[in-house]
Parts: structure tokens; C-alpha cells; sequence
């Protein structure tokens, strides 16, 4: 569905995908959700899965939770050799150890600008740690909008001066479009 998705949207698709932590949703379908370990354990095994199913004529995969043997993809993505694989978190042990490896875009999912950065040269370390350019991953924070527009985009900005290169707003229900052109409008300002 990944590839098909990127074929048809002229090769745009971002894979955004992660270990999981909604116990509701995951009952609601009848997935058990597992232990932290074993959720990290089982992503980093489905992002192998993943990126040989999406980049090679054949992928075979021996793990503990998927075992595949010469399985193959009939369709391949428009983007080469995979679609960007965007990993969320800041699990300095496993988390940010399995973006270093997979990602081409990492996502901060909320804190602190100096949490930011601790998570961040974590990642740095992780990438150096396996002979990986960090430069190669994309960094991004969520920023929740607060109501202020101009306070959100002072908060973008300050995550920029950490290093983010994407700010992902964050906007609360309830959603209203009135929002949006002053958010707008404070984001545009910023250099």
C-alpha cells in the first residue's frame, strides 16, 4: 500500500511510523500491544521488513516477530531506493538508536527546547556510534499551538535555533479555521 501510495501521489508519501503507545486503540483492535521492549523489539524488526519490501526485488527477514523468505513487493515506490521514513520519539536506549539506523526524518514529539537537544545529540551519537552522516536525517518538533499565535511561532522559532529544521504545529481541539491565518501569518514572519 506504501509503494502504490507513493506512485500515486507523484512521489510525496512520508512514512511516519513508530513502536506504538495507545493501549485503547490497540484493544479496540485486538492488538496486543506489549511490553516497551517488546514493542521496540517488534518496530525495529518492521522497519527491516519495511525497508526491504519497499527497496529490494526480494526481502527475507528471520526475526522473532516476522519471518519472511524471499518475499517480494510487485510494486515498487517512485522515490529510491524507499519513501522517507519519519520515526517519532525520544527514547534515548532504543527509540532514537532505531531512528539513527532508519530514518530519514526524526520527530521530536514534545518537551522542552533543551530536551529537544539532549535527544538530539543522542541521536547524533547513535548515528556516529554505527558510521551513519546525522545530516542525513531530518530533524522536526512538534509545537503545540497555545492560542497565541505569536507565542507558537516564537516557540517554532526557538526549536529552530536548536537545531529543528521543521516545525510540526500542533493544533488542539476543538479545531476552528480561525486559527489558521494568524498562525500563519506569525509563522511567515520568522527568518
Amino acid at each position: 500500500m506504501a509503494a502504490t501510495l507513493d506512485v500515486i501521489s507523484g512521489a510525496r508519501l512520508e512514512l511516519g511510523i513508530g513502536a506504538g503507545w495507545n493501549e485503547l486503540e490497540s484493544s479496540a483492535y485486538g492488538i496486543e500491544l506489549g511490553t516497551p521492549g517488546q514493542r521496540s523489539d517488534r518496530f525495529e524488526e518492521a522497519c527491516e521488513v519495511l525497508i526491504g519490501l519497499l527497496s529490494r526485488e526480494t526481502t527475507t527477514v528471520k526475526g522473532s516477530y516476522y519471518q519472511l523468505t524471499d518475499a517480494r513487493s510487485g510494486t515498487k515506490p517512485l522515490q529510491q531506493p524507499h519513501p522517507p521514513i519519519c520515526i517519532g520519539g525520544s527514547g534515548h536506549k532504543r527509540t532514537l538508536r532505531t531512528a539513527a539506523r532508519f530514518a530519514q526524518h526524526w520527530n521530536f514529539d514534545g518537551g522542552t527546547c533543551e530536551q529537544f537537544r539532549q535527544a538530539r545529540d543522542v541521536l547524533y551519537q547513535h548515528c556516529a556510534d554505527i558510521g551513519r552522516d546525522p545530516a542525513q536525517i531530518l530533524l522536526s518538533s512538534q509545537v503545540r499551538f497555545t492560542g497565541d499565535a505569536a507565542q507558537t511561532a516564537a516557540a517554532a522559532a526557538a526549536f529552530g535555533a536548536a537545531g529543528a529544521e521543521l516545525a510540526i504545529v500542533y493544533l488542539p481541539p476543538p479545531h476552528t479555521p480561525a486559527v489558521l491565518e494568524p498562525l500563519a501569518s506569525a509563522l511567515s514572519q520568522l527568518p
